[in-house]
């Protein structure tokens, strides 16, 4: 009996798997609305929660408003004045992404009295669950991090799974 149907399903059931694993979430900033004056972006970051590794979008008329990540003094007093970390984007369409945790703080300079400011907490991604508590504690973990779960093992499974279907073909 020929061994590729069985790779084949192998690598079927690895790759459903793996479409169940969620990747890192886009924060799109101020949902439908955009990047717009007038919209209370604390109201919305504040129903958000941001994981290391997500990324924030800011969507905008690039001819009209642009974005600038400062520290918290800049966003406090809506200025560019003494931050030497300046970041800008002007595209109108910016994916960035939130590396680590700690506070961001972003601002469109000319309309940031405007309410075009918004801050977000990044929190740490939460480990995955252990495999030797019980399935209570697994539930509860998955749902404190989103959903999200390491992958590193599926990943390696996925390769060797791949490797071995190579080879064998």
């Amino acid at each position: 009996m020929s061994r590729l149907p069985f790779h084949l399903l192998l690598l079927f059931f690895l790759f459903a798997a793996a479409s169940h694993i969620a990747s890192a979430t886009d924060h799109i900033v101020g949902a439908n609305r955009g990047w717009n004056p007038n919209i209370n972006y604390t109201l919305w970051s504040n129903n958000q929660t941001f994981y290391a590794g997500d990324l924030i979008s800011f969507r905008y008329q690039k001819t009209m408003y642009n974005v600038y990540e400062v520290n918290q003094t800049g966003y406090d007093n809506c200025t560019l004045d003494g931050y030497d970390g300046l970041k800008n984007w002007t595209t109108g369409k910016e994916f960035i992404p939130l590396d680590k945790p700690g506070k961001y703080y972003f601002i469109c300079p000319g309309f940031c009295l405007s309410g075009m400011k918004v801050s977000v907490v990044v929190h740490p991604l939460p480990s995955p669950p252990s495999s030797s508590r019980g399935g209570s504690a697994a539930v509860h973990s998955e749902k404190s991090d989103g959903g999200r779960r390491g992958f590193g093992g599926l990943a390696a499974a996925m390769a060797a799974a791949a490797v071995g279907l190579v080879a064998w073909i």
